[in-house]
């Protein structure tokens, strides 16, 4: 009897699995022929992360060519100080010779969760057409059925994506002349199951100004390495770490390098991150000093042990919107060695035509480690060359928006608009 059940017991188990494995394959074959769809749209006019989330029946394509259709979003001022969004969808390939042309009108006074759904809504709306003809047709309605996980077409690059960037400026006058150099790359990889991460940022400024005494040249350079891998634990929890070196001539760190392993929860589900999330994070490890010049406590290097913990909060409602962040660090050599941070932004939405949108933040700083014995002078001061001590730093914005007058005034007149005062 007990062998009878045994094997019944393991019969079930091994054909729930098997049945679990067919669903995965169905759901993936059916993504597999979803329609591919490529958008350009600046991250003001359109959040391609929202869209998504909330439209997972597409597949999202990163190069144009491979789109079946490419939607361009492009949006111009009303003349009630509302915002037009136009959505081009231009077919391609087998869809080649369709196209549409769709329009939202933001009321100046919709918070951005209004503008966010009004926009999916119109994309789905014009979607329709295309998706009518691919496999999915028969599993999707008006709106689309839930089951549909996000999920990014097999490609070469194996979800690898590269940016390079490089910049300069140069400007000057008689006795002034300014040069400021920036580059660098980052290298990400984005699953559901992996974030994987590295980027190298440097940047030199040189200022060189013309006095009575002779000339004055002030130098300040950034070196920065950063490596990030997480691994994703389900809905709530994640592990990773965080790998730092980085060198800095205006607050005095020669080398400057680190890995901090760490673990992290969301309150509400990952799925969820694009309209309301609540993460904690802890991580800790060895933190490894080498100065330029000598620090107030007489180093020239440091070996330390950190750690530090992390509050990261974002909420969209029709009210508004909420950011906040809460961050504390310290060695544990010694705990008086800490900094404590804190900053947040609220756009709230008072009354008809009537915003108000705060941000701010504080840190209380208490571990500047790096300062340079013997202080700054004061050339070095005004040029902003070397770190100064202190206790603390803030900053804080407050802007009332109140717009008022028709509300029909839809038409979009771009005459002079880019016509500079004399």
């Amino acid at each position: 009897m007990k062998t009878y059940l045994f094997v019944l017991i393991l019969f079930s188990l091994l054909a729930g699995h098997a049945f679990a494995q067919d669903l995965e394959k169905t759901a993936g074959s059916l993504k597999n022929d979803a329609l591919t769809v490529y958008i350009s749209a600046s991250e003001e006019d359109l959040s391609t992360d929202f869209i998504r989330k909330e439209i997972p029946v597409i597949n999202h394509v990163r190069d144009p060519k491979d789109a079946q259709v490419y939607i361009i979003v492009t949006s111009q001022q009303t003349g009630a100080k509302g915002t037009e969004y136009t959505f081009f969808l231009i077919g391609q390939h087998e869809f080649y010779g369709l196209a549409d042309t769709l329009k939202y009108i933001s009321s100046p006074d919709n918070t951005l969760e209004k503008t966010m759904d009004a926009q999916v809504h119109t994309l789905k709306m014009g979607l329709m057409r295309y998706i009518l003809r691919t496999p999915l047709s028969d599993y999707t309605e008006i709106r689309f059925k839930d089951g549909i996980e996000e999920h990014i077409l097999d490609d070469p690059w194996n979800n690898w994506v590269i940016r390079l960037f490089l910049g300069g400026t140069l400007r000057g006058e008689k006795s002034n002349k300014y040069t400021n150099i920036w580059g660098g790359f980052n290298i990400a990889r984005v699953t559901e199951a992996w974030k994987m991460e590295f980027s190298a940022d440097f940047g030199r400024t040189v200022e060189k100004f013309e006095t009575d005494e002779g000339e004055i040249t002030s130098l300040n350079q950034i070196k920065v390495m950063d490596a990030l891998a997480v691994k994703s634990l389900g809905e709530h929890w994640s592990i990773g770490a965080k790998a730092h070196l980085g060198s800095f001539t205006y607050s005095n760190y020669r080398l400057k390098y680190y890995v901090f392993p760490g673990i992290e929860y969301n309150i509400f589900p990952y799925a969820e991150s694009t309209r309301k999330q609540v993460r904690m994070m802890y991580s800790t490890g060895p933190v490894f000093h080498h100065y330029f010049d000598t620090t107030i406590y007489d180093k020239m290097n440091e070996q330390l042990w950190g750690h530090r913990l992390d509050i990261a909060a974002e909420v969209i409602q029709k009210w508004g919107s909420l950011e906040a962040y809460l961050g504390w660090k310290n060695y544990f050599h010694d705990w008086s060695k800490n900094n404590l941070a804190f900053r947040g932004s609220m756009n709230i939405r008072i009354a008809k035509g009537l915003q108000v949108r705060f941000s701010g933040g504080v840190s209380m700083i208490h571990n500047q480690l790096s300062l340079v014995k013997g202080g700054a002078s004061t050339e070095e001061i005004l040029l902003r060359q070397k770190e100064l001590a202190t206790q603390y730093s803030f900053f804080t914005d407050l802007t009332i928006f109140y717009t008022f007058g028709s509300i029909y005034s839809s038409v979009v007149n771009p005459r002079f608009d880019d016509l500079n005062r004399w």
